[in-house]
């Protein structure tokens, strides 16, 4: 009796671990020559989750630049290329291994400013909307007013037949805190900053080519799974 007690003690004690295990949020620090950027993962889009922990651990982000940078929009990095790029390489379609099935979890996770969103090809060679397996842009964005919303709300509806409506709660973090709303629907939001949005902000000012690339390399030094 003694032993059966045991074992179901254990046995609890597993499922308990396991459930801690499987609501952890994972967090990535990602040290730039401008500042330490501090992400956290969503378990609500778990492909892209797994596998922005397997290229970090990989060292897919150590070393590569922050390769198209809009000022007021976001800030995009994970080309490999861009690694050991030449000043004034057009970079940002080096080709990948494979690409991710598309995870859009709208209306819960949207473009605010912060989230971490997954790059990709565009609808027309890329219909299902599959995301880049390195490639990943952190949102900044800008604050909208109600008519830039309904602009918004226009494109939102061109791209996804009508089937995404911004909410009033969505557009009010939107005119607070601001965002991307055009995007939503569109890519994957996968992640969000949770230390260091003044340093995404600095990036983002950064004075680029006719490609928008940064004239001065902004670079991701190291990226490490932190939780």
């Amino acid at each position: 009796m003694k032993k059966l007690f045991t074992t179901l003690v254990l046995a609890v004690f597993a499922l308990a671990m396991h459930a801690q295990t499987d609501t952890l949020r994972h967090e990535i620090l990602m040290e730039t020559d401008s500042g330490n950027i501090r992400l956290v993962l969503y378990n609500e889009t778990p492909k892209h989750r797994d596998n922005f922990l397997k290229q970090t651990k990989n060292g897919a982000y150590d070393g590569v630049l922050f390769h198209r940078v809009i000022k007021n929009f976001m800030v995009q990095a994970g080309d490999q290329a861009s690694k050991t790029a030449q000043a004034g390489q057009m970079l940002g379609d080096t080709p990948e291994p494979y690409t991710i099935p598309a995870e859009i979890c709208f209306p819960k996770l949207f473009h605010k400013r912060g989230a971490l969103a997954a790059a990709r090809e565009g609808d027309d060679v890329n219909p299902q909307r599959a995301s880049s397996s390195t490639q990943f842009y952190i949102v900044w964005g800008q604050k909208f007013s109600d008519g830039q919303l309904d602009w918004a709300q226009e494109r939102i509806d061109k791209h996804t037949n009508g089937t995404v409506k911004l909410t009033p709660e969505i557009k009010e973090v939107y005119k607070t805190l601001g965002g991307t709303p055009h995007l939503d629907g569109s890519y994957t939001v996968f992640g969000e900053v949770i230390e260091g949005l003044d340093i995404v902000e600095k990036i983002q000012q950064a004075v680029g080519d006719e490609n928008d690339r940064p004239l001065t390399d902004i670079r991701i030094r190291k990226a490490t799974v932190v939780k």
